[in-house]
């Protein structure tokens, strides 16, 4: 197994909560770079959304779904590039349907999310040959001052 730039950090948490009508994407990443923050991940994610925009898996544009759905999972890293988030999204029937999140996720009632900003380290994004995409790097934060 070939592990690479992987990094062990002290944290800092930030629990938001957005309101209706906020685009969770959106929402999230203007809190994570108006911090100037280098590196975070999503810790815990409960809430509720309205409409949701979702990139299945092996899809090149986004499938959207209107409705009342309940988050049950959001996982994913913030970046100086951009956040990668992925969500399961459940319906009032209990049927579950997960992808990467893209602009459109609007919340219903709301979205309490706790986000663990990494202090010791710095997350880009590069392209990766072997994947085709621009894939987590992970460094030292190297005394940066946010």
């Amino acid at each position: 197994m070939k592990t690479e730039n992987s990094g062990r950090s002290a944290g800092t948490f930030h629990v938001i909560r957005l309101t209706p009508g906020e685009d969770l994407r959106v929402a999230l990443a203007g809190y994570v770079q108006g911090r100037g923050i280098k590196a975070a991940a999503i810790v815990s994610a409960v809430g509720s959304l309205r409409e949701a925009a979702l990139r299945l898996a092996d899809q090149k544009d986004a499938t959207h779904y209107a409705g009342k759905y309940e988050i049950v999972s959001l996982s994913g890293t913030f970046s100086p590039d951009g956040p990668h988030l992925h969500i399961a999204i459940a319906d009032s029937e209990g049927r579950t349907i997960g992808g990467h999140v893209v602009e459109g996720c609007i919340i219903y009632t709301t979205a309490e999310i706790v986000i663990a900003e990494l202090t010791d380290v710095r997350f880009s994004r590069e392209e990766d040959p072997q994947t085709g995409y621009r894939e987590l790097r992970v460094a030292p934060a190297g005394g940066e001052k946010r």
